[in-house]
């Protein structure tokens, strides 16, 4: 228990206490006049041989080095918005900052006090945000260190702490070490780092063949429909929160199988491993034939007209189904209607909840990963309404970052999880990132998610230096007259599919000026180029 003195008068005064639990904190009061204002520092040691300052001109300076270190850190791409649309560069790259500071040593950590562990699940995926503006060193470091933890037989470890490697099966870890290694080499074209990997990499396939392994003959080939389902799928998990409480063939799980195999056998085509190419192919075929006719034979028995998270539920759970859109590829692969319609029915469940229809006690801003399956969706408008919603529900405000859990009731004192909580916020980078560029089956799109009021407002729109699979990008967007300027002053080499740039606001093309004709495509607001010029004109209807 506490015993605090009793002179509590100005600043010098001390607090001694007992605390035989080590669960104190510490409170600091000072006696300041609000008529006469001033500055209290606070320099807290959070490591040996941290510098000390007796001065408030020392710590200015050690406030000064520490803010100059960030910046740098933290410039490594620039990007210039409008005034309206600050906040975007703004949390992104506190969340950059977040999610470093998260890190303990090389390991990515979702928070620092109630997920003060590593998930390959968050690690791999903040590890994609993280690279996106041009952190390749620290990715490398995390992919390094945790990859060791593999076990004999090849399962990848969900979750790694203090204790080391925890054995609970969740089954989409195996595909997420898999994309992690994939991810840096599409960003860092470092063939050594892959071949360190390749052997890991094969004992992971051989494992997701082990589990595949198990779903396959009787009753999965000709008994009940609810067991045929199930067929060729890796078996069920916790992988997804929900299904904490009783383990459930999850499609969360099979997505990144999906993707892990895809993966697998590009980089296999790396190391010149021509077996295990030709072995993997076979094996993410035989497995995509299995995912989604399992999902089709799900929606029919069970008359639903969207994706469920898993088999048994047959559930409606569109944050989880978004993977599937990014990163796991399969969308124009999944079944129709129903994949689209997941997307149409959580817009229509998020526009009611927002405008006061439905009633709200929380929501996690997961939901956040719905921003930029709208974009590839061809909804980039939606994401930007999504977004406006999400940074209402920023906490501590000015702080440009999300806890786990969002209160309708705010004060209510309930678990929120860490806040920041840079997983979550790293679903909002990889949205923004999209706005501007992302990848699509070999070629770059430009500006898909940029609105129409950008380029017309402030400076117009500013990019320098923004990584991609091709190399870096950068260019300005501004409005003149009644067309948009694209300037160009870095250019990726081409990619095998080309380049697309988007009309800010999916506005209609008519014309296209500042390169031969013969060499762009017009459809809509998309046009199509095998190169990039220094300058294009996107002129309109």
């Amino acid at each position: 228990p506490w015993r605090p003195s009793t002179n509590l008068g100005t600043s010098s005064s001390t607090m001694p206490g007992e605390d035989p639990d080590g669960l104190a904190g510490a409170v600091a009061l000072y006696d300041l006049d609000p008529a006469a204002p001033g500055d209290v520092w606070l320099a807290v040691p959070l490591h040996a041989g941290a510098p000390a300052a007796s001065s408030p001109a020392q710590a200015e300076a050690l406030l000064n080095a520490t803010a100059d270190l960030w910046r740098e850190r933290l410039n490594r791409v620039r990007i210039s918005l409008p005034a309206s649309a600050q906040r975007y560069w703004d949390s992104a790259r506190s969340t950059l900052a977040y999610t470093l500071i998260n890190r303990d040593g090389p390991a990515i950590q979702p928070g620092s006090r109630s997920y003060e562990r590593t998930w390959i699940r968050d690690g791999s995926l903040t590890s994609t945000a993280l690279q996106y503006f041009g952190f390749d060193q620290e990715v490398e470091q995390f992919i390094d260190w945790f990859a060791p933890f593999q076990y004999a037989d090849g399962k990848v470890p969900c979750c790694v702490d203090s204790r080391g490697p925890d054995p609970v099966p969740e089954h989409d870890s195996h595909g997420q070490y898999i994309y992690a290694v994939r991810e840096h080499h599409r960003f860092t074209l470092d063939d050594a780092f892959v071949r360190r990997h390749w052997p890991r990499v094969i004992k992971a396939v051989d494992y997701i063949e082990f589990l595949r392994n198990q779903r396959l003959g009787e009753p999965y080939e000709s008994g009940p429909p609810e067991e045929r389902a199930k067929l060729g799928l890796v078996p069920q998990s916790i992988s997804h929160e929900g299904y904490s409480a009783k383990p459930m063939h999850s499609y969360w799980d099979c997505f990144f199988v999906l993707k892990g195999l895809a993966d697998a056998a590009e980089l296999a085509a790396i190391v010149g491993d021509e077996a295990q190419l030709a072995r993997i192919t076979k094996l993410h075929d035989e497995f995509e034939r299995s995912l989604f006719d399992s999902m089709r034979l799900v929606t029919q028995t069970r008359n639903i007209d969207y994706i469920p998270g898993c088999v048994e539920l047959a559930d409606f759970d569109a944050t989880s189904t978004a993977v599937g859109v990014f990163p796991c590829g399969a969308l124009g692969k999944a079944p129709e209607p129903h994949f689209t319609n997941t997307f149409e029915r959580y817009w229509a469940f998020f526009r009611d909840r927002r405008d006061g229809v439905k009633p709200w006690k929380d929501y996690t801003p997961y939901e956040m990963r719905l921003c930029t399956a709208m974009i590839m969706l061809g909804h980039p408008e939606r994401a930007h309404e999504l977004l406006d919603w999400f940074f209402e529900h920023q906490l501590p405000r000015g702080w440009n970052s999300w806890g786990e859990i969002v209160w309708s009731d705010g004060l209510a004192p309930r678990f929120i999880g860490d806040m920041p909580h840079t997983w979550i916020a790293s679903d909002f980078v990889k949205a923004f990132r999209s706005m501007l560029v992302y990848e699509k089956h070999g070629s770059l799109v430009i500006g898909s998610g940029i609105p129409a009021n950008w380029p017309a407002e402030d400076t117009g729109v500013r990019v320098q230096d923004l990584p991609t699979y091709f190399g870096p990008i950068s260019f300005e967007l501004r409005r003149n007259g009644k067309a948009d300027v694209y300037r160009f002053s870095a250019r990726p080499p081409a990619p095998p599919k080309g380049f697309v740039i988007m009309a800010p606001g999916r506005r209609t093309v008519r014309e296209v000026r500042g390169i031969d004709p013969s060499l762009c495509t017009i459809n809509g607001a998309e046009v199509r180029l095998t190169t990039l010029p220094e300058s294009i004109e996107l002129v309109y209807e």
